[in-house]
């Protein structure tokens, strides 16, 4: 590689307390507030308020991958208001992060933004501003300029992806996630850990993007395993925090990969949580991408030490935390896996992954 680019606009603000400091990113600002119902984030919600005065309208009722639908119904909500908003305040997931860039980018309007990621119509006006709070160390969508949107009726997946997406600043407070469940815990945090994988054996890593990486991974391995044990771990919550957030850096530039594309047709058809439908093939991806790239093979050799035995490790990490191996565990058989990894392998974030289809395991005739 003769040279190589890093860019990510976005302000970020991390550790314990940051949370307090929301007033002056908001700067007096109307805003949409787009968050959770759920109760451990009522504090947060009412410390917002304290801060920076309560949000013209507050849009609680996202649902997990946001879908088509559903983003109609809450673009109805935002339309009824009084008055346009100035800034868009995410305080969630991901699926709360997709949501609010798409209500950015249309500044509250549905049909256009459709129309934008079916077409590629420009849209008429640049988005609003988001500043965001992730609520779970995983997503990584607050650095990110994209999101996921999903057509479950027509089965499809469709994705916003506009350098005005870009959260204007970001406020990562590991407090926020100690109260999460180990279920949410361990789905986020597969999630931030595939990201940064995708990010190593990935054809538009760069030095920058794979030291991001590699530090998430051994971060995010470390913060799983300790709250496995403790969830009450606030250690181990800033681990995952700083980790997801350094996976989120790194995969804001390279985009996901294999594991990424093999995933959504399983949460599509299968209803499988994303962080679990992205992570449980991770070490057959590995076997694909290790010897496919020298500094990819370094990076890996450095997490796992050697690389012979580096997918039963992982596969050993996986399966301590109670992660199934093999597609048939998703109620996947062979024949449809097949159609999945091949639909994969031809897909655009197949198409970033650095190994090669004939590498990756699958099971033969007989065995099907």
């Amino acid at each position: 590689m003769s040279g190589w680019a890093y860019h990510n606009p976005v302000r970020l603000h991390f550790g314990s307390g940051v949370f307090d400091a929301l007033a002056d990113a908001i700067g007096g600002r109307t805003f949409i507030l787009v968050t959770h119902p759920d109760a451990p984030l009522q504090p947060w919600r009412a410390r917002l308020a304290e801060l920076a005065g309560e949000p013209l309208l507050a849009i609680d009722n996202v649902e997990p991958n946001p879908s088509l639908a559903m983003l109609r119904r809450i673009c109805t909500q935002v339309g009824a208001a009084t008055h346009e908003p100035e800034l868009i305040v995410a305080l969630g997931g991901g699926s709360v992060m997709d949501t609010a860039k798409f209500l950015a980018a249309g500044r509250g309007r549905y049909a256009p933004v459709v129309q934008y990621m079916e077409t590629g119509e420009r849209l008429a006006r640049r988005a609003l501003p988001i500043v965001a709070i992730p609520t779970t160390s995983g997503t990584g969508s607050d650095l990110t300029k994209w999101a996921t949107v999903w057509d479950p009726e027509r089965k499809r997946k469709l994705s916003l992806n506009r350098d005005d997406l870009y959260a204007e600043a970001v406020f990562v407070d590991p407090r926020i996630t100690e109260s999460l469940p180990w279920p949410v815990t361990l789905a986020s945090g597969l999630d931030a850990l595939s990201h940064a994988l995708e990010s190593i054996w990935n054809r538009h890593a760069t030095p920058v993007t794979r030291s991001f990486a590699v530090a998430a991974v051994r971060d995010i391995m470390a913060g799983l395993r300790r709250l496995h044990e403790d969830p009450r771990d606030g250690t181990a919550r800033e681990k995952m925090a700083l980790g997801a957030t350094l996976a989120g850096l790194a995969f804001s530039n390279t985009q996901t990969a294999l594991a990424h594309n093999i995933s959504y047709p399983i949460t599509l058809e299968h209803g499988v949580p994303h962080g679990i439908a992205c992570s449980f093939c991770l070490p057959e991806v590995m076997i694909a991408a290790i010897g496919a790239d020298a500094a990819c093979d370094a990076a890996l050799a450095e997490l796992f030490d050697d690389l012979d035995q580096a997918p039963a490790r992982l596969r050993h990490f996986l399966a301590g935390l109670g992660v199934a191996a093999g597609p048939e565990t998703l109620g996947i058989g062979p024949d449809e896996w097949h159609e999945i990894v091949d639909a994969a392998f031809a897909g655009p974030r197949g198409r970033n992954f650095v190994g090669a289809r004939s590498r990756f395991p699958l099971p033969t005739v007989a065995e099907a």
